[in-house]
């Protein structure tokens, strides 16, 4: 029986017109439904040619149009449609034209003559008869009720899976309004401190999910580390989920009786839930390029950072690859009485897409991303592209290869968007120097009209036989004479421990290579808004804290009474070598600079000659240089007494106080922005959200500039 039904599966599906042309869109059915109604009941139930499938037959004779009609014709289901889909049906299937009137020549042959089935003599329904037939109104009514279930399903599918893009819509709609809210009203947004507000804010809006963790990783049995999103983010994810849960559970019912699935009940359940999670899954697939892509004018929009785009690409193609398994796995059961349909192209594709988005999520935890970042990312292309290619070939008669096409083009346009951006900027020729701290210095020219988005990043080329193709973002500070941009790089595991090594090599530890920059990405925050802004920068963090704070300065005029205040934590006094130039710029900004050394006693400085190949391999091999400065420092009094205009403090800071302080201090409304150790940015975020019902009523923001998605 099984057998059976697999094989009138595949008639039902594919051999009424279901299937569409190579390329050709979906369809709505709703009135249409009623044509594979009757067409079914009908084959069923009565013959008017000796083959049951002869398209060309039925739509030539008379007494099949009539019956046609009066199928139609019962509980007025005589919609326009209907009519004229069987017009373009015999069409295209049958190459027979048949009239536009057609029905209301037909109806009436049908209310002359047609006939029961106890009217006719020996009535047998694979006997061709030659009279319109008289089709049983219960029986009708039963195939109605079935075919709008099933076909129905097909509707409701794409109905849902546009509800499930509409949520992403509103869920932007609303961050967009915020985002420029902030913008164009700065003023009004100042005022926002009631208390409904505040307990919005400093409960749901601005905290980590959960205590602390946001930018920092949460250990789950070390293997399922995971990066937490906002507790926003969060509840965004889990409505989403639950949305998806409603749309799978809804209007799923089994029509008693169900000819179409022989009266199966459980083969009618698994089927029109196959078939809703591959059509909602296969809608999602815009949605999870989109929100991947770093080109997107999305970011622009809503104000999102590109981590928090890529949170919700991950969440997503989860679900996607979730439905996408159930509907694999559902058809499976289906079809396990018969495999020989996995031997089809189109199936064979769809297996391979669905293991390949599998290899995609298991490949994409955070173990694998941060111990093998650049396999992980060529693995994570390359099986896109495949189920992609998959997916296209898997739908491609069904008519959802159209949902296919918006994702290659997402693809491709941020392809040819990112190429470009690194034609335009050239490929010149960097300076690249070893500096103290285990940092290192890149000194890019950058053409007069490529303009920097201060607190923003690029993704850098070094452009050498190994590591061409992998790009990696940077933060970057403007040169005093705005000619070049300058990356300051921790030196930590792949291509920057890779030119750690090389510039160990190197004569003076530094070296010039061509490099390509594709950017600027990011937006500046909203924090130049408020009345007061603090910085607050950690270690290497500090380079695009410090583009941010200038470009601030620089647009305030001199009389300003909006204060401007930098917070840099660092190891030890060593580590201001690296930042000389910017730090010296701040004397002439009215920015209240605050510098703390959390390592003092760690000071030193190389006054050593470290040119010839002894000692370059020496400390090539060191796990912490002492680099030589161009100026080096001779002590703690010195490096003060030459930035007489930062204040020095040594020993770790609270955040909390500062937190607290500034607050306490300003004068109106206070952002907060951070950039460092996620540990440090995720206390920024903790000690502001207990901040924001603030016993002075004043507006607390806070932005992370830090972006996590590896």
């Amino acid at each position: 029986m099984n057998l059976v039904i697999t094989y009138f599966f595949s008639w039902i599906v594919f051999g009424t017109n279901v299937q569409a042309a190579k390329g050709a869109k979906f369809q709505f059915y709703g009135d249409i439904t009623n044509y594979y109604a009757c067409n079914y009941q009908i084959s069923q139930t009565v013959s008017f040619c000796e083959s049951p499938t002869n398209v060309t037959c039925l739509c030539s004779n008379k007494n099949a149009l009539a019956t046609y009609a009066g199928c139609f014709a019962f509980d007025n289901r005589n919609k326009t449609k209907a009519l004229n889909f069987l017009i373009e049906y015999c069409e295209e299937y049958g190459n027979v034209t048949v009239e536009k009137d057609w029905y209301e020549k037909s109806y009436q042959y049908y209310l002359a003559k047609a006939k029961t089935e106890e009217e006719i003599p020996n009535f047998n329904a694979t006997i061709p008869i030659d009279v319109p037939f008289k089709l049983d109104e219960a029986e009708t009514k039963l195939y109605e009720k079935a075919y709008k279930q099933f076909l129905g399903n097909y509707d409701d599918s794409l109905y849902y899976g546009a509800a499930a893009l509409g949520y992403w819509l509103l869920i932007m709609c609303i961050g967009a309004i915020v985002n420029w809210g902030k913008v164009i009203f700065p003023g009004l947004t100042k005022k926002l401190t009631s208390k409904p507000i505040n307990i919005w804010r400093q409960y749901v809006s601005m905290p980590a999910t959960f205590q602390k963790r946001k930018a920092e990783a949460a250990p789950i049995f070390k293997f399922f580390d995971s990066l937490i999103p906002s507790r926003l983010e969060s509840i965004v994810i889990f409505l989403f989920y639950i949305l998806i849960l409603i749309i799978h559970a809804i209007n799923m019912h089994y029509v008693d009786g169900d000819p179409v699935f022989n009266n199966d009940k459980y083969q009618s359940q698994v089927r029109n839930v196959a078939d809703r999670t591959g059509i909602t899954g296969t809608i999602m697939m815009p949605l999870v390029f989109l929100f991947a892509s770093r080109n997107n004018f999305l970011q622009w929009l809503t104000g999102w950072n590109y981590s928090t785009f890529v949170t919700y690409h991950r969440h997503i193609a989860r679900v996607m690859f979730i439905l996408i398994a159930l509907h694999s796995i559902l058809f499976t059961i289906l079809l396990r009485t018969d495999m020989s349909e996995f031997a089809e192209t189109y199936m064979i594709w769809g297996v391979l897409a669905t293991v390949t988005g599998g290899i995609i999520l298991f490949q994409a935890m955070l173990f694998f991303r941060r111990r093998w970042y650049e396999i992980f990312l060529l693995i994570h292309i390359l099986f896109a592209a495949l189920y992609v290619a998959g997916t296209w070939i898997h739908v491609d008669e069904l008519g959802y290869v159209w949902f296919v096409y918006p994702s290659v083009a997402v693809w491709c346009v941020d392809r040819v968007v990112r190429i470009a951006r690194l034609v335009v900027f050239g490929f010149p020729k960097a300076q690249v120097t070893l500096l103290a701290d285990e940092t290192i210095k890149v000194e890019i020219p950058k053409p007069s009209y490529w303009k920097t988005i201060p607190g923003g990043h690029a993704f850098i080329h070094f452009l050498k036989p190994t590591y061409f193709w992998q790009s990696h973002p940077f933060t970057f500070v403007e040169s005093p004479t705005d000619t070049h941009i300058i990356l300051y790089c921790k030196v930590k595991g792949g291509i920057t421990h890779s030119l750690y090594q090389l510039l160990g090599r190197s004569p003076g530890q530094t070296t010039s290579m061509r490099v390509g920059v594709e950017g600027p990405y990011g937006e500046s925050t909203a924090a130049r808004y408020a009345d007061t802004a603090v910085f607050i920068a950690g270690g290497n963090g500090i380079p695009g804290i410090y583009s941010e704070v200038m470009d601030m300065a620089r647009r305030m005029p001199s009389e300003t009474k909006k204060a401007m205040k930098l917070y840099w934590i660092i190891r030890d006094y060593k580590s201001l070598e690296w930042f000389n130039d910017e730090l010296a710029v701040l004397q002439r900004t009215n920015i209240e600079t605050t510098i703390y050394v959390t390592k003092p006693d760690l000071f030193s400085v190389s006054t050593e000659d470290g040119s010839d190949d002894t000692s370059s391999k020496k400390e090539s091999d060191s796990q912490d240089m002492n680099v030589e400065s161009k100026e080096p420092l001779q002590g703690v009094d010195v490096v003060k007494s030459r930035f007489s205009h930062i204040t020095f403090k040594e020993g770790r800071p609270s955040i909390e106080n500062i937190v607290d302080s500034e607050i306490k201090e300003s004068n109106g409304s206070i952002a907060f922005v951070a950039c460092g150790h996620p540990a440090m940015v995720d206390e920024t975020r903790y000690f502001c959200s207990r901040n924001v019902d603030n016993p002075q009523k004043k507006r607390v923001d806070f932005y992370e500039q830090v972006q996590v998605w590896t």
